[in-house]
């Protein structure tokens, strides 16, 4: 008990504290870039007077109703992403698992391109996404448990195939779309926050922070998972109500990611990894180190995707850094082993 209770002050005072202290300020910085940036480039002093309501009301503008409402939104939907993929990533001991992996993504984005070809009135896609990315994993779940337990072998095949049965259906919509509306159905497949507000944050903000907090309760079943399903079984933990739990959790952060910002890749499959890196296998810190992370990652992504003369997709910006950052992980891990 003394070498365990040592080992969890070492690893909270030498590993976490210094992580999360780490990713707050990157975050709070980034935060502070990202406001000042933009078509409008603002001083440190106008930034100050407009978060105080003061100064040019054109700059308040701007900082309330465009620039803050976004990156908050970002924040959400990045935080949303790092959770559940490091959900998924413990309960399926598989360190590619994201949403993209179960299908939840998939099934959002079907039903969001479904709705955008069918010409449906455009407030109406968040929650048919939504809606699509819950169905999906329900599907995924059902599909997983026949015969008689949950497997996570059947989990990943079925959401593989899920994913590829919904990506040929999406691929079919897309040609017999309208031409004006295939680039809208575009930016919703790679993933935007342009045009992002107070009423999106509204919506979603409520469910993400909920259900981070239930994911944050869930560490202990996870560590217990890692172990194996024979010692977990033996040390009293159910695997079955485990599994859907996280599972639960880890759909309802994605679905409502995917309702507010479109596709968005990579950040619930770098963050986790780049986490694990720093304060090891335990996810009672890997998860809200995660949700951080998450957060900084997408909030600088979204600014980099607003730096040039044209605006880009926060989604192919994520893409850009997450595959070399990815490669660098694996060779990191390789090189580990």
């Amino acid at each position: 008990m003394l070498v365990q209770k040592v080992k969890f002050n070492y690893l909270l005072r030498d590993r976490f504290l210094p992580t999360l202290g780490l990713l707050t300020i990157g975050l709070l910085l980034t935060m502070a870039v990202s406001l000042c940036k933009g078509a409008v480039p603002l001083s440190w002093n106008e930034l100050w007077q407009a978060l105080w309501h003061q100064g040019e009301s054109v700059n308040q503008t701007i900082i309330w109703e465009l620039r803050l409402p976004r990156i908050i939104a970002a924040m959400v939907v990045g935080a949303a992403l790092g959770m559940s993929g490091a959900l998924l990533q413990g309960m399926l001991r598989n360190g590619l698992a994201d949403p993209f992996v179960l299908g939840i993504s998939a099934g959002a984005g079907l039903v969001a391109i479904a709705m955008i070809t069918l010409g449906v009135v455009q407030t109406l896609v968040p929650i048919g996404a939504w809606v699509g990315a819950i169905a999906t994993a329900t599907l995924v779940y059902t599909l997983g448990y026949l015969g008689g337990g949950l497997s996570v072998e059947r989990l990943i095949l079925a959401g593989v195939a899920i994913s590829s049965m919904f990506g040929a259906i999406q691929t079919t919509l897309l040609l017999l779309a309208d031409d004006g509306r295939i680039q809208s159905a575009l930016n919703w497949l790679i993933g935007s926050l342009n045009g992002r507000g107070w009423a999106e944050v509204n919506n979603v903000g409520l469910y993400v922070g909920m259900a981070l907090i239930a994911g944050c309760l869930l560490a202990r079943p996870l560590n217990l998972l890692n172990l194996g399903d024979d010692l977990a079984s033996g040390l009293g933990t159910s695997l079955v109500r485990s599994r859907l739990a996280i599972g639960a959790v880890a759909s309802l952060l994605a679905a409502s990611a995917v309702s507010m910002a479109g596709l968005i890749g990579f950040v619930g499959l770098v963050v986790p990894h780049g986490v694990r890196l720093l304060v090891g296998s335990d996810y009672r810190w890997i998860l809200p180190c995660s949700a951080i992370g998450g957060a900084w990652v997408l909030t600088l992504a979204d600014l980099l995707s607003r730096l040039g003369t044209v605006e880009l997709p926060v989604g192919a910006v994520t893409a850009l850094l997450g595959s070399p950052l990815f490669i660098w992980l694996l060779y990191r891990r390789g090189q580990r082993g």
